[in-house]
C-alpha cells in the first residue's frame, strides 16, 4: 500500500511521547500502559454494559469513549485505539468470538491450504467503523497522540490455527515445522490484513502505531527469523511511508530482542524479565525502548511501588529514547490509582529541572 497523505491535522507531532519514539530530547518521560483502556476502570465496565467485546469494538462513540477514559483519568502520554487484535479477522466475516475468561476463538481453524481463501484484506467500507473511531478520537484528544493497534502476523497465527489460545502452540509449530510453505503463505496473508488495519488507522489520524506479537516467545531465534520476522518486516514496510513510529512488543521475548527490533520497529517493547539497560544491548543502536515494570508491582504497597518505578527510570538514563510503561498489560483487578500514582511518579522526577 503506497503512501496517501494524511487529511487530519497531527497536532500531536511534538509530544514527548512522539519525541521519545524519534529519539529526541524529551520535557519528561512519557508514559502510557498497555492496556490501559479496559477492565481495570469501572467506567469501562458501565460503558460496556451489555454489548460482547468485539460488537464494541465496531461501534465508534463507544470505542472513542473507552479510549478516552484512562487519558482522562490518568494523563497519560498517549492514547492507544480500543481494540483487539481479531477485529480486523471479525471484519472480513471469520466466525470469531471473544469468549470471557478464555479469549479469543476461532469457530473454523486454518489448517490446510484451502482455508486460506477465507482469508482475505478488508475492505474500506468494512473497516469503516475504525476509521470513524479513529476520527472521533483524534478530534477530542488534540496533543494527545493516539497509537493504532494491531496483532502481528505469528500470534493471528497461533490463534487461528490452534482455534483459540494455547499454551504450547502445539499445532501452530506443527505447521511451521512440517509445511514450512503453508505456514509462510498464512503468515504473508495475515500480514496483507494487519497492514490494512493499521493503515485505516493511521489514515484517520493515529500517530504511532504498535504491533503485538503476544505469543512470539514461544518460538526460537532461529525460528523467528526464518519463519516469523518476514511476515513482521512485511507489515512494518508497508507503513513506513505513513512517517508514524512503529512499536514491536512481544511478551518472553528477551532472547528476541534485536530480531524484533531489526524487523523494522522504531521501538522496541521489553517485557518486565530483562532490565532496559541489558535490553538496549541486546537491541543495538538506533532503537528507542518501551517498558518495563512487572505489572505485579502494581499491587505491592505504595513505597515498594515507587522504588520499582525509580529502578526502570534509572536502568533507562542512558537510553537514546524512553517510554515508560508496564512489561505487559494492565491486570483486570489492577487499582487505578496505583497507575496514577506512577504515571505521576514518573512525570515529577524526569521533569526536566526536576
Amino acid at each position: 500500500m503506497s503512501g496517501t497523505p494524511r487529511s487530519q491535522p497531527q497536532p500531536a507531532a511534538d509530544s514527548a511521547f512522539l519525541r521519545a519514539c524519534r529519539r529526541q530530547p524529551v520535557p519528561h518521560t512519557p508514559v502510557w500502559f498497555m492496556r490501559q483502556a479496559g477492565r481495570s476502570l469501572p467506567e469501562y465496565h458501565k460503558a460496556r454494559a451489555g454489548v460482547p467485546m468485539l460488537d464494541s469494538c465496531f461501534m465508534p462513540e463507544l470505542v472513542a469513549e473507552i479510549t478516552m477514559q484512562p487519558v482522562r483519568r490518568y494523563g497519560v502520554d498517549a492514547a492507544v485505539y480500543f481494540s483487539d487484535i481479531v477485529v480486523p479477522l471479525r471484519a472480513i466475516g471469520l466466525d470469531v468470538e471473544i469468549k470471557p475468561g478464555v479469549g479469543p476463538v476461532i469457530a473454523d481453524p486454518v489448517r490446510t491450504a484451502a482455508d486460506l481463501d477465507r482469508l482475505r484484506v478488508p475492505t474500506p467500507e468494512e473497516l469503516a467503523p475504525i476509521s470513524a473511531a479513529v476520527r472521533l478520537l483524534t478530534a477530542e484528544l488534540g496533543a494527545t497522540p493516539l497509537i493504532g493497534f494491531a496483532g502481528a502476523p505469528f500470534t493471528l497465527a497461533s490463534y487461528l490455527i490452534e482455534g483459540g489460545p494455547s499454551k504450547g502452540h502445539e499445532l501452530t509449530k506443527a505447521m511451521m515445522y512440517g509445511d514450512p510453505g503453508l505456514f509462510t503463505a498464512l503468515l504473508d496473508r495475515i500480514a496483507d490484513i494487519t497492514t490494512a488495519f493499521l493503515t485505516a488507522q493511521i489514515d484517520a489520524g493515529a500517530s504511532a502505531v504498535q504491533l503485538f506479537d503476544s505469543w512470539v516467545g514461544a518460538v526460537a531465534p532461529e525460528d523467528y527469523r526464518r519463519h516469523v520476522q518476514p511476515a513482521s518486516a512485511k507489515v512494518f514496510a508497508a507503513v513506513a511511508s505513513r512517517d508514524v513510529p512503529r512499536i514491536h512488543f512481544g511478551v518472553g521475548t528477551g532472547e528476541l530482542l534485536r530480531d524484533l527490533g531489526e524487523a523494522g520497529a522504531d521501538v522496541v517493547g521489553v517485557d518486565w524479565r530483562v532490565p532496559l539497560d541489558e535490553a538496549a544491548r541486546r537491541v543495538g543502536p538506533g532503537k528507542a525502548l518501551q517498558g518495563n515494570l512487572d505489572p505485579a508491582v502494581l499491587f505491592a504497597p505504595p513505597a515498594a511501588l515507587d522504588a520499582a518505578v525509580q529502578r526502570v527510570l534509572d536502568q533507562a538514563a542512558g537510553l537514546e529514547g524512553h517510554v515508560f510503561n508496564l512489561g505487559h498489560g494492565v491486570p483486570p483487578n489492577a487499582d487505578p490509582d496505583r497507575l496514577a500514582r506512577v504515571v505521576e511518579y514518573v512525570h515529577e522526577h524526569t521533569r526536566a529541572g526536576s
